[in-house]
């Protein structure tokens, strides 16, 4: 092996780099997929969390004031929540549902919300949209 100060090549070929590019290409478009699909996990998580949360609240509203919210603002306002949670589109999206599936109580005589679903058309990952959930 010659001294590079010998006239000697102590580079990277061309060869070389290609190669080395194209194994870091083949681990990218393996890594890619597997993080999106974890961010949407998350994504869906954090959405059912929230359908969840919302739900639960409306519930216990309507059986400490004998009456449901007439509005997610209603929940908020009475110190149920902090702040509306966002729907999976990122935003206040949420479709409420009106119809009672039978009153909580036999004091209630007023109707409103009795839950809530998204607003979004988007299919979830388990193969229904987020409307569904």
């Amino acid at each position: 092996m010659k001294p590079a100060s010998q006239g000697g090549s102590s580079g990277f070929t061309l060869i070389e780099m290609m190669v080395v590019i194209t194994i870091m290409l083949i681990l990218l478009g393996v890594a890619i997929p597997i993080y999106s699909q974890s961010v949407r996990k998350a994504q869906e998580d954090a959405f059912r969390q929230s359908l969840e949360t919302l739900n639960t609240v409306i519930f216990q509203y309507t059986l400490d004031k004998q009456k449901p919210p007439q509005s997610l603002d209603d929940l908020k306002q009475a110190g149920y929540l902090t702040e509306i949670p966002k729907d999976i589109t990122g935003s206040d999206t949420w479709v409420t549902e009106d119809d009672p599936p039978a009153l909580l109580s036999l004091f209630q005589t007023e109707t409103g919300i009795y839950g809530v679903h998204s607003g979004s058309s988007r299919i979830g990952s388990n193969g229904k949209p987020y409307s569904e959930w």
